[in-house]
């Protein structure tokens, strides 16, 4: 009871200094505002925007139960959950946060995963896209494109670790929606037939069903629009009143015998609240290039309260809870600066510079060339995958035979 009498208290204290800090300082507000609308606008609208669209009828078309039977043998044993989960994998991965956390939900509602398979998948399904890390942080912000080579690696690496971790998140409690009757057919014609009745089971016509896929992805971007746009109002006010600044003083005394600047705790701060201010804040501390690279695949990995909140107002209507999804966040930054470190220490991608990069602080340019080009990575892991159920399907349809022959 006194935890929730302090959560109350604490959220009403907050909005209230948010308020009174936007009358106080109009011009820093408005600048922030404004920063947070053209990201929105320029970068993050026309980017996730047709992958929200094409998720929506990819669902409402039976595709994703389709693809649900198809890949189940790949996902319940790594991951821990059903085949359906590769499609927000494989989303997740092209598109970038929070899509593969919003699609989780969807499935949730559609009781395609039960409640700790939607925690699970959300959990490790929440990753940066490409463009954000090669484009705003490897060019944008350090003007060195190798460096996306190096943050992508241990990103992936880091969020497939988390995946793996997560599997054993009550390891037992799973859903089984495939009566044991049909896995006797072959599994191509299983997720055709699943495809069908998912299809006839919704029975909206194409065109109502590309109206309600447009209709609810505009509700969604507008969501996180008005997400990005508050929380960088945020940040911008915490640094103006000092608030960040006195945290990172007195963090300062205790890490400053490690090598840690004043700088670089800021950065770490600021990507606590926002990804793409605390990347930006990283790109100019005056540290080390590892030190930068190790901070900003923390910061992408962790990618902040902003993208939490978004996820927690995104499934809010389900029963899925946001707690297991905090720990992965943390688990994934954490590792994703381990692994960064390790990459670069023992050579395997090594893209240190020899002198001191110019920074830079730009969005790229949005191409529909660059947006095709992400879309064909949705269907890499797919294909992967496919590839590896074949083997399977054929390795087992050998040791069948090969059974029958010795009997």
């Amino acid at each position: 009871m006194i935890k929730k009498d302090t959560l109350i208290y604490l959220g009403a204290f907050s909005t209230i200094f948010l308020a009174v800090s936007m009358v106080l300082f109009p011009e820093d507000a408005f600048s922030a505002a404004k920063e947070g609308l053209n990201l929105w606008f320029n970068v993050v609208f026309p980017a996730l925007l047709p992958f929200f669209i094409a998720a929506e009828l990819l669902i409402g078309m039976g595709v994703v139960h389709f693809m649900g039977v198809l890949l189940e043998p790949i996902m319940r044993p790594v991951f821990n959950v059903p085949g359906s989960g590769s499609f927000v994998m494989a989303v997740g991965l092209a598109s970038g946060f929070p899509i593969g956390s919003i699609l989780t939900g969807r499935l949730r509602r559609q009781n395609l995963c039960n409640k700790t398979e939607g925690e699970r998948l959300m959990s490790f399904a929440n990753t940066a896209d490409p463009l954000f890390m090669f484009g705003a942080v490897a060019v944008g912000m350090f003007s060195r494109v190798e460096y996306g080579v190096l943050i992508a690696a241990a990103h992936y690496l880091s969020c497939i670790t988390v995946g793996i971790v997560m599997a054993f998140y009550k390891r037992n409690d799973r859903s089984d929606y495939t009566e044991k009757s049909s896995r006797k057919q072959n599994i191509l014609l299983r997720a055709l037939i699943s495809l069908k009745k998912a299809k006839e089971d919704d029975g909206r016509p194409i065109g109502q069903l590309m109206g309600d896929a447009v209709k609810n992805a505009i509700n969604t971007m507008l969501t996180i629009g008005g997400f990005i746009i508050i929380f960088s109002v945020l940040i911008k006010i915490l640094i103006k009143v000092g608030f960040i600044g006195l945290i990172a003083s007195g963090l300062l005394k205790f890490l400053a015998p490690l090598g840690v600047t004043f700088d670089l705790i800021v950065a770490y701060i600021s990507g606590i609240f926002e990804v793409d201010i605390g990347s930006q804040q990283a790109a100019l501390a005056d540290v080390s290039a590892l030190s930068q690279l190790v901070a900003v695949s923390f910061i992408i990995a962790f990618s902040g309260i902003s993208v939490i909140a978004q996820v927690a107002s995104m499934v809010s209507d389900t029963d899925l809870s946001i707690k297991p999804f905090i720990c992965a966040r943390v688990l994934h930054g954490v590792l994703a600066a381990i692994y960064t470190f390790l990459l670069v220490k023992f050579g395997i991608i090594n893209v240190l510079p020899q002198a001191v990069p110019a920074f830079l602080s730009q969005q790229p340019n949005l191409s529909l060339a660059f947006i095709m080009t992400r879309m064909t990575l949705i269907f890499i892991p797919i294909i992967l995958c496919l590839a590896i159920v074949v083997l399977i399907f054929v390795y087992k349809s050998i040791k069948l035979v090969w059974f029958s022959v010795k009997g």
